[in-house]
């Protein structure tokens, strides 16, 4: 299967684990112009921050950004729709209204005060967290896992889907890598979705996203010690 065009990607490798960070790209094929965008290397001034976007603006205010200097992702996928009576394979959001940006807090407070076009834009709030002030944190996800949400989302494939906890009959409780096919470095769980053998990648807060299907071949459990520290985080 080809990307899709939200972000330049490569074929995952298995890596050790350590407590810091699970399987994800090597910091030395960041730079690799076949590798994840040098804009998503790490850095500790910057956090993923979820975006809610109202009114279908998704790919408005992810140009917006752009144009801000603010390194954004919007996960696509393609689906079949009638348009002008033909059916034809289009590109939408996978997830309607949800916007992931990486940057500051200082800075995305900036964009959306001085940008009065912006007012449909708004931070996605962490209800499980609370400020001293009392109010919720805006909700943010670890590096770690939204590289691996991107590996994932990045690939074009019509039957990757966004699933509820109750669409998921999850084999058992161990973390696994694809080492095979197009989800090659995707981490995740086992689990039947729509009868078919799956790995479903977690973000917490936000969502849960089922690969296509994937044969017990492609998948590898993940080492018993670094399964624990994967249960941990």
């Amino acid at each position: 299967m080809d990307t899709l065009p939200n972000v330049e990607t490569r074929r995952g490798e298995y890596n050790p684990l350590t407590p810091d960070l699970p399987p994800t790209f090597p910091p030395e094929k960041q730079n690799n112009p076949t590798g994840v965008s040098v804009r998503y290397a790490p850095d500790p001034s910057r956090k993923w921050f979820v975006l809610r976007v109202t009114y279908n603006r998704a790919n408005q205010a992810n140009d917006f950004l752009q144009k801000c200097d603010v390194d954004t992702y919007l996960p696509m996928h393609r689906v079949w729709k009638f348009v002008r009576g033909k059916k034809k394979r289009i590109l939408e959001p996978l997830i309607p209204n949800l916007l992931f940006a990486y940057t500051s807090q200082d800075v995305l407070d900036s964009c959306m005060k001085a940008t009065p076009p912006l007012s449909y834009l708004s931070y996605y709030y962490d209800h499980f967290n609370t400020l001293p002030d009392g109010k919720n944190p805006p909700l943010t996800v670890a590096y770690r896992d939204m590289m691996n949400f991107i590996r994932l989302t990045s690939v074009d494939n019509e039957h990757i889907c966004v699933v509820t906890p109750q669409q998921c009959h999850y084999k058992d409780g161990d973390w696994v890598q694809v080492v095979k096919g197009d989800f090659e470095g995707v981490v995740g769980k086992v689990a039947r979705v729509t009868g078919q053998q799956r790995v479903v990648v977690k973000l917490d807060g936000v969502c849960l996203v089922a690969t296509a299907y994937v044969p017990s071949s492609f998948i590898e459990k993940i080492p018993s010690k670094d399964n624990e520290i994967l249960k941990s985080v």
